[in-house]
């Protein structure tokens, strides 16, 4: 067995008598929208998906983000790329933000009408003219054409995920703004040589968010939770759709 995976985990799994707040991290909310069946497998019965191992060079640029970004927090300066997009927000000192970055704790509120505890980290937060709070998040590709807007399906995801950051900040009682941005790092490849460096062309992509639909999805997955059967498959699931193959090969 993998030294990263444990295929019947015994620790972490919802137990329908406990009073106990769940926790429940915002990607998991992600994987019961993709998959009911996943989530129900993972997060009742101990049985997740295999993981996908990180992307090391994402996270270096990550890391660095919030280096760069930092350095105009302390000062109290304004980076350039907000200067050269016009926007109404600088980073912000906040005494959490360090907490709220952290893998596995971030910003947490507990919703009491389902007792989940629902938790995410940020990468970086801003402040506007307003006082409102502005939630960042960083993301990183590489792709041949110019991305200056998330309209791909796919990217959904990364919508919903800016959406939950904005609803957990409020749920804590601070002032949020409705848009927050993605800082999109997009390598360049056009290069005549790589020259032990990687050049990225940055973009600030804007997205007004709704977090309407966070109450009733945690009705959803506490529902899913509470129940003693598993649920149907996503129907977009590759994961259950290999799982139907190698049943129907063995048959």
């Amino acid at each position: 067995m993998s030294e990263y995976y444990n295929p019947r985990r015994t620790k972490n799994l919802f137990d329908p008598k406990s009073r106990q707040p769940f926790s429940l991290s915002r990607s998991k909310i992600d994987l019961f929208m993709e998959c009911p069946r996943c989530f129900y497998l993972d997060r009742r019965l101990g049985v997740g998906r295999p993981p996908g191992f990180p992307f090391a060079l994402n996270s270096a640029v990550d890391k660095l983000l919030k280096q760069e970004f930092d350095i105009h927090r302390v000062k109290g300066t304004q980076h350039p790329l907000l200067e050269k997009y016009g926007v109404d927000a600088r980073p912000v000192q906040h005494e959490k933000l360090d907490e709220w970055r952290q893998n596995f704790i971030g910003v947490q509120y507990l919703h009491k009408p389902s007792n989940l505890m629902v938790f995410g980290a940020i990468d970086d937060l801003w402040i506007n003219s307003k006082d409102e709070y502005v939630v960042v998040d960083y993301k990183s590709t590489s792709k041949a054409e110019e991305i200056t807007e998330l309209n791909k399906e796919w990217q959904d995801g990364y919508k919903r995920q800016m959406e939950v950051y904005q609803w957990l900040l409020r749920g804590n009682g601070y002032k949020v703004s409705d848009t927050g941005y993605f800082v999109y790092c997009n390598g360049i490849t056009d290069r005549e040589a790589f020259d032990a460096r990687l050049e990225f062309e940055v973009t600030l992509i804007p997205h007004k968010g709704s977090d309407e639909w966070i109450e009733g999805m945690l009705a959803e997955i506490k529902e899913c939770l509470l129940s003693d059967r598993i649920p149907e498959p996503g129907k977009d699931c590759d994961y259950c759709a290999y799982r139907r193959a190698v049943i129907e090969v063995g048959e």
